[in-house]
């Protein structure tokens, strides 16, 4: 039983470490990306698309429905129980599903387009072709979507994360290339042609999971036999059934996939004006608020790939375990995320918060934006626990409780940002603070009701010695950072040497501390073997 739940736990780490890599891949791509891309359609053609953009990504929501991760724990469920026909039974349905909801909103884009502009929704009639070529794009990605859970379910994260990198390379190409062909006919037709890269993207995407379906099917027919045959639950378990429980287990996954543009457009509606009610002109209020959501919160989301990557990795593992009635290893699976999530996010908390103006200045070259940064590193620890307690009680079934708490937590984000925002002391660095009490009440509410189903508590003791580490690091971070820049007054170097001797003394204090059990290092793919042997050598572990 424990070797069992040791391969559980190693495959689970297995495939975290898979979708993040794959995930750090896909975002330097894009980065890379949009370098290329502005240089090409220039401020303007760039608006025209994101115009367009907003439409696409409510449609696609809207028409997943959440479905894939429910496909993903019921997949899960099946699989553990070796109900392998009910598995596959299910998969068809999904996407029989994704076929309907992907044709509708398909369509519904194509034609909401012009009625879009009609009605000022969308101010520039230039972007018209931008929303038009992005709507067969709807289609493809619901099946994508769709094909990555039933995998996932399955805990081969590998096909989501090689179809995401072919996704993003032909995205990446598709939108140099026909955005540089199309603009001597005009800044709308090149948006229009950069659009047309989600397309090809899903295209090639859903190709290559063709190809990890196709080799699934071989290895079942190995394993199980070509024809498999229901179980007894299979058997008597009608169609409608499976609708309702996957309906069940989705829409609240959608709505909480909508929260997330509405926080969005809330924060676009309120910040700004609160900003001007604490002093600051309209350009200045602008200028900050492009400080907090354009700079800030994209290093909050870099910060925390892996624990996104955690979230999903661990919703098909706890199912797993649910389903064979392993309390045990349920509980095992939650205290690694958890402990994990705090292990890499707290590192990354101090570099940001330590950090925040000379990031701000290499980055963005923005040395501005650093208080927002600052301030904003806080949300990194709260965002990282919030994943990986929506993953673990999303794979407990309970789906509906993250979209409560979210809703929850977005209140509390609106009551501070309106308050705070508006405070001339606070500024910008107010609305930062309620980023980090949005994520920091979910994330409470979410192993609140942990707590309640499987009986996990926060290990204390393991979270005051990873304090304890960062609060070493954060000395040395400090200290190097400053000393080197007295010394050379080369802030590359100070930077990134801060970081890197930071690191290397966050490791040895965590070993040197016990925060983490060297069973722990070991089990963190690719990296932990190596650094637990380094720290043995070294005598920080025995």
């Amino acid at each position: 039983m424990a070797e069992e739940k040791n391969t559980g736990s190693e495959k689970f780490l297995k495939g975290t470490m898979i979708l993040t890599i794959a995930s750090f891949v896909v975002k330097v791509i894009g980065s890379l990306n949009w370098i290329f891309v502005s240089r090409i359609l220039g401020g303007e053609g760039i608006g025209l698309y994101q115009m367009a953009f907003p439409i696409y990504f409510f449609a696609m929501t809207v028409s997943q429905a959440g479905v894939p991760v429910a496909i993903s724990i019921i997949t899960a469920e099946r699989v553990a129980l070796n109900d392998i026909f009910g598995a596959k039974r299910v998969f068809r349905i999904a996407m029989g599903l994704m076929f309907i909801t992907g044709v509708i909103f398909s369509v519904l884009t194509y034609f909401s387009a012009s009625w879009l502009i009609e009605w000022q929704l969308i101010r520039d009639a230039r972007a018209y072709m931008s929303v038009v070529v992005l709507a067969p794009t709807v289609f493809f990605v619901t099946f994508l979507a769709a094909s990555r859970g039933y995998l996932q379910g399955w805990q081969r994260m590998t096909p989501t994360a090689v179809s995401q990198i072919v996704e993003q390379i032909f995205r990446v190409i598709t939108m140099i290339v026909l955005a540089d062909l199309f603009l001597p006919w005009g800044l709308d037709y090149a948006a229009a042609g950069a659009s047309l890269g989600a397309l090809a993207g899903a295209v090639t995407g859903l190709i290559v999971l063709v190809y990890f379906h196709i080799k699934l099917n071989k290895e079942i027919e190995i394993k199980y036999g070509a024809n498999l045959q229901p179980t007894e639950q299979s058997a008597n378990e009608s169609t409608i059934s499976i609708v309702k429980r996957m309906f069940k287990l989705a829409l609240p996954v959608s709505a909480a996939s909508i929260m997330l543009p509405v926080v969005s457009n809330l924060d676009l509606m309120i910040v700004p004006q609160r900003l001007e009610v604490a002093g600051y002109s309209v350009r200045q209020a602008t200028e900050l608020f492009g400080y907090l959501n354009g700079m800030a919160v994209p290093l909050i989301n870099l910060a925390t790939i892996l624990t996104a990557s955690l979230a999903v990795s661990i919703v098909p593992a706890i199912s797993e375990a649910r389903a064979l009635k392993q309390k045990d290893r349920i509980f095992l699976l939650t205290a690694s995320g958890v402990r994990i999530s705090n292990f890499v996010c707290f590192p990354a908390f101090v570099v940001v918060f330590f950090l925040a103006t000379p990031i701000s200045s290499l980055i963005y070259n923005a040395p501005g934006a650093g208080d927002a940064v600052m301030i904003s590193a806080v949300s990194i620890i709260l965002l990282g626990l919030h994943q990986v307690s929506t993953g673990v009680l999303q794979g407990l079934g309970h789906t509906t409780i993250p979209m409560v708490n979210m809703i929850l937590a977005a209140a509390a984000k609106v009551f501070l940002n309106w308050h705070l925002t508006a405070l001339p002391y606070f500024g910008i660095m107010g609305a930062a603070w309620a980023t980090a009490a949005d994520m920091g009440v979910a994330a409470i509410i979410n192993l609140y009701f942990i707590h309640k189903y499987i009986g996990y508590k926060m290990e204390m003791g393991q979270l005051f010695k990873t304090i304890c580490a960062a609060g070493v690091m954060a000395v040395v971070v400090k200290f190097f950072y400053e000393f080197t820049m007295a010394q050379w007054q080369i802030e590359v170097i100070s930077t990134f040497g801060a970081v890197f001797v930071g690191c290397a003394v966050y490791i040895a204090a965590v070993a040197l501390f016990g925060a983490m059990k060297k069973e722990d290092l070991q089990q963190i793919p690719m990296v932990g073997r190596i650094a637990v042997k380094i720290l043995t050598r070294i005598g920080f572990l025995k």
